[in-house]
């Protein structure tokens, strides 16, 4: 059993993804309960209905809000019931499980932050030792089935029953340690119910199994936007005033003053209404960018946001589209939704600032393979939302 237990936590510690989330994805599982063999017994043998105990420890990896893995062990000793006739049999069992948070997948964020589900079911192995009478240890396959209601109590912590059902393939050996199985494929099984505790692990606020995926613009961001538009009006009214130009201005005779000024000696003077921003903003010279896995914006790339947020103001008629990308560490189609995401995260900005959702698009194009990848800052140049002005 001992090399059973190392096996299931290599592979365990092996359970990662290479984009981090913006919920916390790992928990210890803890519950204990009463449990009931169904078959095999020997005649005149059997336990209490229910029969206590049993205990499980298992740690759970949730790859996104709907789908984990789990390592779980479990331990249950058998006794008679009462007036029956006297056996003690420990089983032992370890198990690798999927996870589905059906919560997430039926909606319950709709209508509830508390109350949750999740479905588990898997494989492994079990070993079961009679000790009265002295039976050789049996060593068995065990297929597990459950479902996990849960009370959400805390951000760290959740209370959970549990009920599963765990099948056997190949115990020849009965639960009370008196005779021999005789059948054929699921030759054994019993069923356990458990109430326990989730302790979730993580520096994020909240754990993937409660998370809901905001759509509007944090505090910090709405606040560093407000911040961004005071110093934007305090420096248009120094400028204002230090080049005796009224705070209103024009903004098209502005922009031609520039072009004028600008434009390089021996060529021809563009024509007069060519939007610089627009050029700037198409080619690239502004960008919104994001941390590793991440859909957050980094704090610095508010004053993009800000300054696109500005000029769509200044110009109603204009659209924006904006296209999110990610690095090329991670899998392909985790990289795509996360690019999705960063699109998304800029456009609910926006429509926060005032900005109409009919003039704003967005959408993700994966990954971005122009630089190497295995050039940390590189990547960094590549993880952004960038604009296009139609």
């Amino acid at each position: 059993m001992k090399k059973i237990v190392l096996l299931l936590v290599v592979v365990f510690c092996t359970m990662t993804e290479a984009n981090a989330q913006e919920f916390n994805q790992w928990s210890i599982d803890l519950g204990v309960g009463v449990h009931k063999p169904v078959f095999p017994l020997s005649s005149g043998y059997g336990t209490d209905t229910p029969d206590f105990w049993q205990a499980n420890i298992g740690g759970r990896y949730m790859i996104n809000e709907k789908f984990g893995l789990r390592v779980d062990f479990g331990f249950n000793q058998f006794s008679e019931a009462d007036g029956g006739k006297p056996f003690d049999t420990d089983y032992y069992r370890g198990t690798i499980e999927g996870v589905v948070n059906a919560g997430e997948i039926l909606g319950f964020r709709d209508w509830t932050q508390r109350i949750n589900l999740l479905i588990h079911g898997g494989v492994g192995l079990s070993d079961l030792k009679a000790y009265q009478p002295n039976a050789p240890k049996d060593r068995m396959i065990n297929v597990v089935f459950g479902v996990t209601p849960q009370v959400k109590l805390t951000d760290r912590v959740a209370l959970f029953l549990d009920a599963s059902v765990v099948g056997h393939l190949y115990q020849n050996i009965s639960f009370d340690g008196n005779g021999r199985t005789s059948r054929n494929g699921f030759n054994g099984g019993l069923f356990n119910a458990s109430v326990g505790l989730n302790i979730y692990l993580g520096k994020e606020k909240t754990h993937a199994d409660w998370y809901v995926e905001s759509n509007e613009p944090t505090v910090e961001e709405t606040n560093e936007l407000t911040a961004l538009e005071n110093r934007l009006k305090t420096a248009e009214a120094k400028i204002a005033k230090l080049t005796g130009v009224k705070s209103d201005y024009n903004k098209a005779a502005l922009v031609t003053e520039l072009d004028n000024r600008y434009s390089k000696k021996g060529k021809t003077t563009v024509a007069p209404k060519v939007d610089f921003i627009k050029e700037l903003l198409n080619k690239g010279y502004e960008n919104v960018y994001f941390d590793f896995g991440k859909s957050t914006i980094q704090k610095y790339s508010l004053e993009a946001v800000n300054y696109v947020a500005k000029y769509l103001t200044e110009n109603p008629s204009t659209k924006v589209e904006l296209t999110g990308y990610a690095d090329e560490l991670g899998s392909t189609n985790s990289n795509q939704s996360l690019s999705t995401k960063r699109a998304k995260k800029v456009y609910d900005v926006l429509v926060a600032a005032g900005i109409s959702s009919n003039r704003l698009s967005y959408n993700g194009k994966g990954e971005d393979t122009s630089v190497n990848k295995n050039s940390e800052e590189a990547r960094q140049l590549v993880r952004r939302v960038s604009f296009t002005i139609k």
